[in-house]
């Protein structure tokens, strides 16, 4: 931009700064922005977004009256706009606005550094003054390891270059990310020099076309003939084809398949006990399996009780009430199950969702907004990643459990002073078994003035004397903000919950889209679930149960030279590093009869491939001793542990 915003028509200035808003709001570049671009036909934005965005041009010109509703296009908001500050006997756009953000000054004259800087703004919806260039890309901007795979592969597109995407996880700055991609520009024949004009991406709504080289359709063998991609390899391929990639990943499938490395979606025969029947698809037939990939934590799927109000409640209210909790779908036995959650949580009020994934997109995007800060452990579960996403706030990513980076980030936040903020941990994390360190969370939220919500998917029915989760276990009940929860593990049943203040949880109740818009679990599973409830309250044997057994496999598996990391659950992960060396651990275990999930990309990161396994007071002492012996003997015959002395 040559001249100065001050110098530009009223109209003009005005135009520039809501197409700026709007910008910040979407992932669409300014120059997609037209006068004529229709916010639903052309641009895609609905009415919540639409709402967003009137806040947004209202604060951005300091606006004392709401805007009227209804523009349909970016033209008539502008005259919207320029019609209240003719109201305000103001002729120029209120001081308060101030002129637009520079681009940073790095970054000009430099295709490389820009090029970067674009993608990371469609990619994050970050706008441009926000993205320093030395910023940390977790613990300042949120961009974690998924959201990087996308700026890499549209910074790589727009640079015109080729060949597979490079590996950026190793940088932790957009410039370390520039510095990395500019060498592959002065290498590649053919591309943008420094300095030079940077190709422009396609607009979010148009096809972009294919990057020469970066298919995905034919294999990427190593020396040893190995094919070295992960599912990481096919998250970004573009083709004008939609489709295109999934019938790359579909050979890949078919290769990982046949050498019995991918054994997922194997479907059961039987009940899952200790021991499970499962249908091999690769095989043809049906084997039983020593069961160590269920989150049946306390055996509860199976008990008898629970059955059985399962199966009088189904013949009582019929399979399903195919209606929301608003419109037709509220059964007495939703009630009291909310009721009995929170009274099993010692929290005032609960709030029953059709899942766990949609109790935290729901949650978090009805109490966050754009323009708060969701503060979140590096390691939690993807729910909470998407809730974020959908949310639309200002994301900052602390190391896994490092409550000196947290206090970091809750202290910057804090002097921006902008919006509220909520820091969402797991209570026992997924794929790792160790547990969150909510008293240094809790200390800190109060310190800060921010809000606390703990997922205890993994912790209820596991964690604290009486199983009730996290903040029971470290004698917090009640300092915890929310506390949110799925019943498909130790609850046996489906859906998910969050607990707390009354006025939240009713607040919750309207304002999440995953609740208000979506039938809830149909009455005979809320039985099954009030059921379960009853009996870890009156057979607290089987908790203790759960943990001699989680003592003594854990002791076995140390005491074989596994890495188990800082489990502290029913969760043992065994962690091997490599992918390759995992999944090959994991076909010599289901081949000696021991079911238990091989966790690779997206499940961990590259690199941190390992096997989770999942402990249950239903297996015996015989099924964990010879557990034990299979984990060391298919790691021998692997190379994962060394060979018999």
């Amino acid at each position: 931009m040559t001249d100065s915003v001050d110098a530009l028509p009223d109209t003009a200035r005005i135009r520039e700064r809501v197409v700026h808003v709007i910008a910040a709001r979407t992932l669409y570049d300014e120059s997609h922005l037209r006068p004529e671009s229709h916010f639903e036909a052309d641009l895609g934005i609905d009415s919540v977004i639409m709402e967003s965005v009137l806040v947004s041009v209202r604060e951005h010109f300091g606006l004392s009256a709401a805007l009227p509703a209804g523009p349909t296009t970016i033209g008539e908001l502008v005259d919207a706009v320029g019609a209240a500050l003719a109201g305000t006997g103001d002729d120029r756009p209120a001081p308060a606005a101030g002129p637009l953000p520079a681009v940073p000054a790095e970054g000009t004259g430099d295709p490389v550094t820009e090029a970067v800087v674009a993608a990371a703004m469609r990619q994050t919806q970050y706008q441009r003054h926000q993205l320093g260039l030395d910023a940390d890309l977790e613990g300042e901007l949120g961009v974690d390891s998924v959201v990087l795979t996308s700026v890499v592969a549209e910074a790589t597109e727009r640079l015109g270059l080729t060949g597979a995407a490079p590996d950026a996880a190793g940088a932790t700055t957009l410039r370390a990310l520039a510095d990395a991609l500019r060498g592959l520009v002065v290498a590649a024949p053919g591309t943008a020099a420094p300095g030079t004009a940077v190709p422009e991406a396609a607009p979010a709504t148009g096809a972009a076309a294919p990057a020469p080289g970066r298919s995905g359709n034919a294999p990427a063998p190593g020396a040893d003939g190995w094919d070295h991609r992960s599912m990481k390899d096919f998250t970004e391929q573009r083709d004008p084809d939609l489709f295109a990639k999934t019938r790359s990943f579909a050979g890949y499938l078919r290769s990982r398949e046949k050498d019995r490395l991918y054994w997922y979606g194997m479907p059961l025969h039987s009940r899952c006990g200790s021991r499970a029947v499962i249908f091999d698809e690769l095989e043809g037939r049906k084997r039983e399996f020593l069961m160590f990939a269920s989150n049946n934590y306390l055996g509860l799927a199976n008990h008898p009780s629970v059955i059985e109000a399962v199966v009088d409640a189904t013949r009582t209210y019929g399979a399903t009430h195919t209606g929301s909790r608003f419109i037709g779908g509220t059964n007495m036995l939703h009630k009291e199950l909310e009721r009995r959650l929170a009274a099993f949580k010692q929290r005032p009020a609960c709030i029953v969702y059709p899942g766990g994934y949609s109790a935290n997109l729901g949650a978090i995007s009805a109490l966050v907004k754009s323009y708060d800060t969701l503060v979140v452990d590096r390691l939690n579960h993807m729910s909470i990643v998407d809730g974020a996403r959908l949310s639309g706030a200002v994301r900052k990513i602390y190391r896994h459990n490092d409550m000196a980076d947290l206090e970091r980030i809750l202290s910057r936040s804090a002097a921006e002073g902008t919006g509220g903020r909520l820091i969402v941990a797991d209570g026992v994390f997924s794929m790792h078994g160790d547990v969150c360190d909510l008293p240094e969370i809790v200390r800190l939220a109060k310190e800060y003035d921010a809000r606390v919500m703990i997922d205890d998917a993994h912790a209820t029915g596991v964690l604290g004397v009486r199983g009730s989760g996290t903040a029971e276990h470290f004698g917090l009940k009640g300092e915890v903000d929310l506390e949110l929860g799925t019943m498909s593990k130790t609850l046996a049943g489906m859906g998910g919950f969050v607990v707390g203040e009354e006025e939240v949880v009713e607040y919750l109740r309207y304002y999440s889209n995953s609740y208000v818009f979506a039938a809830n679990i149909p009455a005979g599973v809320a039985a099954g679930l009030i059921a379960s409830i009853d009996v870890i309250e009156s057979e607290p044997e089987r908790l203790k149960r759960l943990w001699t057994n989680i003592g003594t496999l854990r002791d076995r598996l140390l005491d074989a030279g596994f890495d188990l990391e800082h489990s502290e659950s029913a969760i043992l992960p065994i962690v091997i590093g490599d992918e390759r060396r995992a999944m090959e651990l994991g076909r010599a275990v289901r081949a000696r009869g021991l079911f238990c999930q091989t966790v690779v990309y997206p499940g961990v990161p590259l690199g941190d491939a390992r096997l989770r396994v999942s402990v249950t007071c239903e297996h015996t002492p015989q099924d964990l001793e010879l557990a034990a012996e299979i984990f060391v003997d298919a790691a021998r015959e692997t190379g994962v542990l060394p060979g018999t002395p």
